[in-house]
């Protein structure tokens, strides 16, 4: 599998700050989950704000969370983003490209994250600003739109 970088823009457009896209969040491996009308501005704010300190969550723009689904993983030093819809994208670090595909004995290449708590994550597909991950989070739950901020890669 190959994939392609989606370059980060230097304008954001603007967005609504109080519109929320989501149709359904699931944290794991706890399995607490939020319905649409659940989803709340308190249910936002507190997602936003444990993202530094560590978080594992599905946040998805169909109501079943089967579909449009932004997993975030976060350990507070390494922030992952991987968005499933029709095609697969990947927040992107380009100051570690040598890492994708690594060979699983290589550990400097991968980070401590696991993406579905299962499958370990490549350096280059996590970020180290957490802030701007709060940011790419945000615009995703506002929006439903990938955060233009951040370089993307797309599987192909």
């Amino acid at each position: 599998m190959s994939f392609e970088i989606i370059p980060k823009k230097d304008t954001i457009p603007e967005f609504d700050h109080q519109e929320i896209k989501l149709k359904h969040i699931l944290y794991y491996p706890n399995g607490e989950e939020y319905e649409e009308d659940e989803i709340t501005e308190e249910v936002i704010s507190r997602i936003l704000k444990e993202i530094p300190e560590g978080i594992e969550i599905y946040l998805s723009l169909d109501s079943y969370g089967e579909d449009d689904w932004l997993e975030v993983v976060c350990d507070g030093e390494w922030l992952s983003l991987a968005y499933t819809s029709e095609d697969e994208y990947c927040s992107y670090n380009a100051d570690f490209p040598d890492t994708y595909n690594a060979d699983f004995s290589d550990t400097e290449k991968w980070t401590p994250l696991t993406s579905g708590g299962q499958s370990p994550i490549e350096k280059c597909f996590a970020i180290q600003d957490i802030e701007l991950g709060i940011k790419a989070v945000e615009y995703f739950i506002r929006t439903g739109e990938l955060y233009p901020g951040i370089d993307w890669a797309v599987y192909q």
